[in-house]
């Protein structure tokens, strides 16, 4: 039992003149390693009778058991000393200005996103957000949408779970549900616009499951459908920086508006180059039409009374064709090196007065 004492003092004095993690862990192996000395008295209990074999073993057991705690204790002191002497030495001045090799850059998606925003802000927009989770009502019957549309079903829409089919909820399709709520709180005259992450099953070089729209709407008593080609006209024309932008409408159909359109711009596609501008060919770049009077009677709206326009465009489609982005799949991606080829300075506040980026 002496032998015991003297190894408890000899080991408690070196665990406590440990000064770092490192020394505390050799300690740790000498005396409870596979071949410590600890170990070793354990392993020398066989040799011994039954009587003494029993009362060593629990003196044995009583003194690793001490060490452990000891060991275990000091190294959680010493760790801490530790972290606080590295979180000192490595500490950032954050009032330092930042490393020129460090610049930030300003993703195309959200530089996009202020331009369109700049742009129809001077003709009285409006910015209004809602939430990213909608209802089906919202999603889709406010807005005339019929049960059997393909936009309702699972292949092209993330729905959540819910009790029952008909209080299942969505990831909004669209930023339309924006447009629904504002004309449920809110008393004509609107000019609004909702800019917003929406979210639909595709992923290829042009779609994405989650994308970003922008969707405008007017509301009033006089507005017609030349007060709408007349603001889609002028906002191609200043987001492209082409004063003589060819626009054209066709005819096409939308479940909330009527009667409906696609806006085409002008391009050429000469020699292999992409261009915008006069040309022999179009491009479709978004889609529009007059509010359909059933989504004014849904949003307890006079449909009598008022009428208006709305319009929606993808973001990642303005940006591809303004910026020469060839693939949707990049914006994504988090390249650092695609991000400071594409992106801009912090300064570059897109507005109609300082002009916008091309």
């Amino acid at each position: 039992m002496n032998d015991l004492d003297r190894l408890r003092s000899e080991l408690m004095a070196a665990i406590a003149d440990a000064a770092d993690v490192a020394a505390l862990e050799q300690i740790r192996v000498l005396a409870l390693g596979k071949k410590g000395r600890i170990t070793s008295m354990m392993k020398d209990l066989g040799t011994l009778d039954a009587d003494e074999r029993k009362a060593f073993g629990q003196a044995l057991n009583i003194l690793k058991t001490d060490i452990a705690k000891a060991i275990g204790s000091h190294h959680d002191d010493l760790s801490s000393k530790e972290l606080d002497a590295r979180l000192m030495e490595e500490r950032v001045d954050v009032t330092l200005p930042a490393r020129s090799e460090q610049q930030g850059r300003i993703h195309p998606i959200s530089q996009t996103i202020d331009e369109v925003v700049a742009i129809l802000g001077e003709m009285g927009f409006t910015v209004v957000e809602g939430p990213d989770i909608e209802d089906d009502w919202h999603n889709f019957t406010a807005l005339n949408i019929p049960p059997d549309h393909p936009a309702r079903q699972e292949h092209d829409t993330f729905y959540l779970p819910g009790n029952s089919d008909d209080e299942r909820v969505v990831l909004r399709t669209h930023t339309s549900p924006v447009q629904i709520r504002t004309m449920q709180m809110t008393e004509p005259p609107l000019r609004i616009i909702a800019p917003g992450r929406t979210y639909r099953c595709d992923d290829d070089a042009t779609h994405s499951p989650m994308f970003h729209q922008v969707e405008g709407l007017v509301v009033d008593e006089t507005t017609h459908m030349g007060h709408l080609k007349g603001c889609l006209i002028d906002f191609c024309r200043a987001f492209f920086g082409i004063e003589d932008l060819p626009v054209r409408f066709r005819p096409s159909y939308f479940p909330f508006t009527e009667p409906s359109a696609e806006v085409d711009i002008g391009c050429t596609r000469e020699g292999g180059e992409f261009r915008i501008g006069h040309g022999d060919d179009w491009m479709e770049i978004l889609g529009c039409g007059m509010v359909n009077s059933r989504v004014l009677d849904n949003c307890n709206i006079d449909s009598t009374r008022y009428q208006g326009f709305a319009f929606g465009l993808g973001i990642e489609r303005m940006a591809m064709l303004k910026y020469g982005i060839p693939d949707l799949r990049t914006f994504y991606e988090s390249d650092l090196r695609w991000l400071r080829h594409y992106g801009f300075s912090a300064l570059d506040v897109p507005s109609m007065v300082g002009g916008l980026n091309r």
